[in-house]
Order: structure tokens, then C-alpha cells, then sequence
């Protein structure tokens, strides 16, 4: 490709920004005139064509990006598109969406505006399924940026959406894909005047760069998730549980397992059940081999391994593993950026640590998630509340999943949190909130508050030019004066003398 290609495809990718942006603010000027119920019935209609398209955009984005399993992705645009649907229905985004009679305040929700939507490409189409609903339940319009290796299949959703959400009486115009997938395009709409809000799931310098945009913005940090199999857990389900969580679409969930930390006391029985789950234990001559695959660089985990199955990273390592092996296990004593199975490796390969006790293996996560997780979640596999509500009030996380699939439990699935595809970080992480991000973030929220008390002012009995001394006032002035005077003498005298010497 020549330097005038690229050149042009720059140009034609801000262009096509830049039209996306202005349509889009001319359709939510409509769309903001809409009522609470017209808003619903294209919701709802938008999340029944997204469910049922579920299967095959999971077949897409597997394809394109080369990433995850089919079946699994499928759970994922279901979860997406049915189960944020099913949260999100009764929330009231338009009009008084709440009255306080008692103190007479009333709560009006007014839209963003545009949002701009970037999608990883980890999760390409059900990131694309949720941030597209959250936006048509608060009245705003959508711009989604796709990560470069996704633009068809994120596409591909998002036309399901926008025909859908046109079936059902929403005004053309109102969702936008930056087919480009120009990163010059991004970081310039990133600042569009135009642009409202910025919701940011990817990278740590895509995040960031989202934050210094002088909009507002939702943004992720890394999950480097921990979970800690206590002594007291019912080993059966645990092995069970966390095998099918970091094998679940090949680990690319952000909240996926990324270190077990067992307690000594249960290793031996601990290792038998995950073996028997599909893990494979590494020697240490292939734990080496491993290592080297995961991480070429210190800090860096190869990108090749991301979305990739068990089987296919142990061939790529040179390591022979039965056909049944759905996760890959190095046993691990270290924490930092040079120990590659410390790292998020967003695939199915995990480090085990062994713990003597409860305030090791604590000390252990905290290692883990200072590493690169602070502020996502953890996940605890425990018969014992004291010490899971231990864990809940001491660690730095805005997730605590227990006896449950991490990967699935922190966006909703198995647990009653709310559906997200988009998990916030706290200040933990250096993000402006902790929740699960939904449809209540994508609006503001006006108040008209009436009159309920009096308050009668004290009289003046001073005034301020009784608090200050005459004379008091003109020293301080005679004083300055004297200052500048004395700093531009100086400023004379340095002048000269440079003069002299030059």
C-alpha cells in the first residue's frame, strides 16, 4: 500500500467520522422528543432481533477475529441483548422519572447526547448488542468505533440494531459504525465538539486516551482476576466451575480467572479434581517452553495466544497435551511483570500458587491485582461467609464473586448483578466508577426542587470597610510597588551586565 493510499484512507476515515457525528446529533435532536413509551417498544423490539441473530453473529466474529467459541459467543449475545434487555426494560429514562412529594423535588432524565461506543475485540458484537441498547433506552445516539480486527462482525450487529430500531419508529441516522476502524479517526472523535460521552472498553492506552479527551467517559481497567479456593470449599463444584469459567470462550472475558491460589492443605486433592476437569499440569522444562510463548516480552502478553483454545497454545509452545485438555497450569511461587503466568493472559492458561493460609493467599491476590487488576474482581470459592466478607471489605476490588464462574458471574450471568459488558474499576483501577455500566449512566438526572423552609438574614451591623485599617491598606500597597520596582532594577542590572559580556 502506498504512503497516498494510507494518506487517503486517513482522510476518508475522519470524513466518514465527521458525517457519522453530524447525523447522529441531527437524529438524537428527534429521538429526545420521544416519550417513555415509544422508547420502549424500540428497546424491546431491538433486543428480540439481537437475541435472535445471537447464533449467527457468534459464528462472525469467530471468524474474523479468530478468537473464542462459537457456542460461547452465543451466551455472550444472549446475555448482550436478552438478559441487559430484561434489566434495563422498567428503568424510566424519559420525563419526571421520580417525585419526592415528601420534599418536594422532582427528577427529570435528560440524554447525553452522542455517545461514542468502543468495542474490543474480544467481545465484539454482544459489547456492541449492550452499549447500542443502554443508549436507545436513554434517548441518545450511538457512534461505535470497532477495534480493527472486528469491523465486520461489530458491523454486522449493529445493522441488526439499526434496522430493527427503524422497524420500530426510531429516526434514521440515530447509529453510526466507523467502518475505517482508523485510530487517527478514534482519538479525533474522542474530541469532537459534538461528541457527549465516550464509553471505553479495550486497552489501557485506548482507556486512557478516552480520559484525556476532556469528555466524560466511562472507561475499564485490566482484570488480572485472583480466585482463591479456601480449605472450606466443596472441591467437586469449584474444580468444576472455574475449569468451565477460564475455558468459557477461551478466556477472553475481562473478569476470567487468571491465577488460582489454593490452600496447602487442599492441594493434593485440589489438582486431582481440576485434572479431572480437563487441566493440564506443566513440568517445569514445558512450564519454561510456555513462558516464552506468553510472554516474548517482559509485561507483554503475545497477542497470538489471546481467544486461541488450550490445544492450539500447547502446540504453538511445542508441549504434547491429551486431546481432553481445556486449561493450561504452570505452578507459580512469583509475582511481577517478568513472570509471564502472573500476567493477564485472557486465555486459557493459568498460574497456580499455593497458600499455607488465609493471610497468604490474601497477600498472594493483593500481588496479583497491584500487578494489573486493581479495582475489577476476585473470585472466592468458600463454605466460610466470615471469611469471604473478609475478602469483600479488604481487597481493592468492585466485584467479589463467590462459589460462581468469575467470568460469567461479573457481567451478570450467574449471579444478580447487572448485566454489562462494560465493567468500571473504581478509583482502584483510576476509573470514575465501580458499577456494572448500564443505562442509568447514559443520563442525567435534572431536579426542580420547590421552596420547603424560610430563612430570615441577620441584620448588617458592619461593614467591610470597618474591617480594614487605612494606613494597614496603604503599606501593603507602598510595599508592592517597592517589589516590582525592585524586580525590574534587577531585570535592568542583568541586562546590562549580559551586554557587556556577550
Amino acid at each position: 500500500m502506498s504512503q497516498a493510499t494510507i494518506y487517503d484512507k486517513d482522510l476518508l476515515a475522519l470524513q466518514e467520522m465527521r458525517t457519522a457525528v453530524q447525523k447522529a446529533k441531527e437524529a438524537q435532536a428527534i429521538y429526545q422528543t420521544f416519550t417513555q413509551e415509544q422508547v420502549d417498544a424500540i428497546v424491546k423490539h431491538v433486543a428480540e432481533k439481537a437475541y435472535e441473530a445471537s447464533e449467527t453473529l457468534a459464528e462472525l466474529a469467530v471468524k474474523e477475529t479468530k478468537m473464542g467459541v462459537v457456542e460461547h459467543k452465543k451466551i455472550k449475545n444472549e446475555v448482550g441483548s436478552r438478559d441487559v434487555y430484561e434489566s434495563i426494560k422498567d428503568l424510566k429514562t424519559a420525563g419526571i422519572v421520580r417525585e419526592d412529594r415528601t420534599n418536594k423535588v422532582l427528577e427529570i432524565a435528560d440524554p447525553f447526547g452522542v455517545v461514542l461506543a468502543i468495542i474490543p475485540t474480544t467481545n465484539p458484537t454482544s459489547t456492541a448488542f449492550f452499549k447500542t441498547l443502554i443508549a436507545l433506552k436513554t434517548r441518545n445516539a450511538i457512534v461505535v468505533s470497532p477495534h480493527p480486527y472486528a469491523v465486520k462482525c461489530t458491523k454486522a450487529a449493529l445493522d441488526v440494531c439499526r434496522e430493527a430500531a427503524e422497524e420500530a419508529g426510531a429516526p434514521e441516522g440515530l447509529m453510526h459504525i466507523l467502518t475505517y476502524s482508523s485510530m487517527e479517526a478514534t482519538s479525533q472523535a474522542m474530541k469532537h465538539p459534538d461528541i457527549d460521552l465516550i464509553l471505553a472498553t479495550g486497552g489501557g492506552a485506548l482507556v486512557k486516551a478516552a480520559y484525556s479527551s476532556g469528555k466524560p467517559a466511562y472507561g475499564v481497567g485490566p482484570g488480572n482476576v485472583p480466585v482463591y479456593v479456601e480449605k472450606s470449599a466443596k472441591l467437586d463444584v469449584a474444580s468444576k466451575q472455574i475449569i468451565d469459567s477460564k475455558s468459557f470462550d477461551n478466556g477472553t472475558i475481562c473478569a476470567t480467572e487468571q491465577a488460582i491460589v489454593v490452600d496447602e492443605a487442599i492441594k493434593e486433592a485440589f489438582i486431582k479434581k481440576i485434572e479431572q476437569q480437563g487441566a493440564y499440569i506443566l513440568s517445569p522444562a514445558e512450564k519454561e517452553k510456555m513462558e516464552k510463548l506468553i510472554s516474548p516480552q517482559p509485561g507483554r502478553v503475545n497477542p497470538a495466544i489471546v481467544g486461541k483454545s488450550a490445544k492450539y497454545i500447547a502446540k504453538q509452545a511445542g508441549i504434547q497435551v491429551p486431546d481432553n485438555t481445556r486449561v493450561i497450569i504452570g505452578l507459580e511461587t512469583k509475582v511481577g511483570k517478568d513472570i509471564p503466568f502472573s500476567l493477564e493472559k485472557l486465555s486459557p492458561v493459568f498460574a497456580l500458587y499455593i497458600a499455607k493460609n488465609v493471610e497468604e493467599a490474601k497477600n498472594i491476590c493483593m500481588d496479583l491485582l497491584d500487578l494489573g487488576g486493581r479495582g475489577h474482581s476476585l473470585s472466592l470459592h468458600t463454605e466460610d461467609d466470615h471469611i469471604a466478607r473478609t475478602f469483600a471489605i479488604d481487597m481493592p476490588v468492585s466485584r467479589m464473586l463467590v462459589n460462581t464462574m468469575s467470568s460469567i458471574g461479573a457481567v451478570g450471568g450467574t449471579t444478580g448483578l447487572k448485566p454489562s459488558m462494560t465493567l468500571g474499576c473504581g478509583s482502584f483501577g483510576g476509573n470514575i466508577t465501580s458499577d456494572n455500566i448500564s443505562a442509568e449512566h447514559l443520563i442525567n438526572i435534572k431536579r426542580m426542587a420547590y421552596g420547603t423552609k424560610t430563612v430570615e438574614l441577620p441584620k448588617e451591623t458592619t461593614t467591610n470597610e470597618d474591617l480594614f485599617d487605612e494606613d494597614e491598606i496603604k503599606a501593603t500597597l507602598n510595599a508592592h510597588i517597592s517589589n516590582q520596582l525592585d524586580q525590574a532594577l534587577i531585570e535592568n542590572i542583568v541586562e546590562k551586565v549580559i551586554k557587556k559580556l556577550s
